[in-house]
């Protein structure tokens, strides 16, 4: 009787050492069957058609094979996502012959702030900024400047700054917050 592997009980982080260090494919498998849901909602979500969403799916396992053996990944679920986001930006971009844009929650979470940010040419504004930058709380202001000024996604604040995603969340907007309140202040006297 053939005893089957099961990797199953293994940590992302092993399977991703596992598979360098022996190029087996099941444990490649093993590792990206845990986020084809998210990899797949990704995709449709750029793509907007189921099928192709799924072919997204299927190439991006066949990039995994050499992008896990060439990048340092800290988080593989983050980083994933990344991979999976540029890929499907990257078929856009192949297909449409205009300027693609893309629409994210930035926009959302950048409202009526986006003004305060602008600060080309102006002294005022940017002292303010400055100041204002400095009184919010550390994890706020860590969010904010990889957020806004570095134009980073949620998910690579995440990974820069080792929140858990709906703190990074909850930073950005309670530091947007603060911020705004603030400038005005500052402002405004």
């Amino acid at each position: 009787m053939k005893i089957r592997h099961t990797y199953s009980d293994l940590s992302d982080e092993d399977l991703v050492i596992h598979y360098r260090n022996s190029s087996e494919q099941v444990m490649l498998g093993q590792l990206y069957s845990r986020y084809i849901p998210l990899v797949y909602g990704l995709c449709l979500k750029y793509l907007q058609h189921q099928e192709d969403a799924e072919d997204a799916v299927m190439q991006i396992y066949e990039e995994l094979s050499v992008k896990v053996c060439n990048y340092d990944i800290a988080n593989f679920k983050t980083w994933l996502y990344s991979v999976a986001k540029n890929h499907c930006l990257q078929i856009l971009r192949k297909h449409q012959p205009f300027t693609f844009e893309e629409i994210s929650e930035k926009v959302v979470e950048t409202d009526h702030f986006e003004h305060l940010l602008d600060i080309n040419e102006n002294i005022e504004k940017e002292t303010a900024l400055n100041y204002c930058l400095k009184t919010l709380p550390e994890e706020q202001k860590r969010c904010i400047v990889h957020f806004f000024f570095e134009e980073c996604s949620y998910a690579d604040v995440v990974e820069l700054t080792g929140f858990a995603l709906n703190k990074v969340k909850s930073y950005i907007q309670n530091g947007k917050r603060n911020l705004k309140i603030c400038m005005v202040k500052v402002l405004n006297h």
